[in-house]
């Protein structure tokens, strides 16, 4: 069984940057270089900016996705289709549920407006 170097409550807190690179989130997150860069190939929501020379650099929001995937794998126990099929259904949830908050908001605009155009 895959065992974590230390667990997601010991990761250090991620310093206000807008880009890291891959030693950086490497440490950030308690994972090897190359296992970021094959988890790359297996998780279609992990997309890092690539420039000069094939470099990689990481956003925020790329690094918390590499401690999301890094517990479902290491501390929940999930495999990597598992894993992935996870954060697919966690992306369809937020996405209902944005779309969701969207409707209401619009409702109550057009309401207001529809007051609005009664006076």
């Amino acid at each position: 069984m895959l065992e974590a170097s230390n667990t997601t409550a010991e990761l250090p807190a991620i310093p206000n940057k807008r880009y890291f690179t891959i030693g950086e989130v490497s440490e950030l997150c308690g994972v090897k270089p190359h296992v970021l860069r094959y988890w790359e190939q297996e998780f279609p929501q992990l997309n890092p900016v690539k420039r000069r020379g094939n470099r990689r650099y990481y956003q925020r929001k790329d690094v918390l996705m590499i401690r999301q995937i890094r517990s479902l794998l290491y501390e929940q126990g999930f495999t990597i289709g598992g894993a992935r099929q996870q954060l697919s259904s966690e992306n369809a949830k937020e996405d209902a549920q944005q779309s969701q908050q969207i409707v209401r908001q619009l409702r109550v605009e057009l309401e207001e407006v529809l007051l609005i155009l009664r006076r």
